[in-house]
């Protein structure tokens, strides 16, 4: 799985990084993304939605969002 820490990173960087790593994946691999924005929580499930991608998991806490994703 590869891991792509975006912390400290403010809206829409994010979405942006995580859609550039999603594009270079192969189909099948899972993506963990770690943000704390908080928009993030918005906003990734969003992505995975419009990609068509599967967001596994997703967790968050007052610090930070743990995201999931298996690329399509």
């Amino acid at each position: 799985m590869k891991e792509l820490d975006l912390s400290g990173l403010k809206c829409p960087l994010p979405v942006l990084r995580t859609r550039k790593v999603l594009q270079q994946l192969a189909s099948g691999s899972r993506l963990k993304v770690t943000c704390t924005d908080p928009l993030a929580s918005i906003d990734l499930p969003n992505l995975v939605r419009e990609t068509g991608d599967t967001l596994e998991e997703q967790e968050s806490d007052e610090n930070r969002s743990v995201f999931v994703i298996r690329k399509a």
